[in-house]
């Protein structure tokens, strides 16, 4: 082998190694920001759209993962109901970006990529499905982390009647 292609490969090498060291450190800074939401929160708003508001009141705990992974478990409360989620929200070293998913005991799953602007993290999930009595609904969430702050969004559109409610939790440590 020649000196001059030893010289390149060893080069290569060398640059694979910066980039590699460069984004286990790029993913372990993006976990430093998903961790620092880790904690019991509690939040409330109202679910807007029936024939009137409703007190809509939310439990959520977020805990440390496995890998560059949080965790979390909610419950909310409406008068006749309670929703239940899961998921997690991890960062994708592999594809340089934040990844939440989530689950309910409605039945309703969703993945969505994160959108990050500073310090803020914004996901929207969305899905159709069907509702009990076979009509089609769109139901969506938002989860937006921002400034040490968790907000949820919740919406619900019956395809069929066109009514839509639309429930807004910011939460607080």
């Amino acid at each position: 082998m020649t000196y001059w292609l030893r010289t390149v490969l060893m080069a290569l090498v060398l640059a694979a190694t910066t980039l590699s060291v460069g984004m286990a450190q790029a993913g372990v800074r993006e976990l430093e920001l998903l961790s620092s939401y880790i904690g019991d929160w509690r939040g409330e708003g109202a679910l807007v759209g029936g024939d009137q508001p409703e007190p809509f009141r939310c439990r959520l705990s977020v805990a440390q993962g496995n890998l560059l992974k949080i965790n979390y478990t909610g419950r909310c409360s409406l008068v006749n109901a309670t929703l239940s989620i899961s998921g997690t929200i991890a960062y994708n070293d592999d594809a340089g970006r934040y990844e939440a998913a989530m689950s309910s005991n409605a039945g309703y799953t969703g993945l969505a990529i994160g959108r990050q602007s500073g310090g803020r993290i914004s996901f929207d999930l969305r899905e159709q499905q069907k509702d009990r009595a076979g009509g089609d609904v769109r139901i969506g969430a938002r989860i937006l982390l921002v400034d040490d702050r968790i907000t949820v969004d919740f919406e619900v559109e019956f395809n069929n009647s066109g009514d839509v409610l639309t429930a807004s939790v910011p939460f607080d440590r």
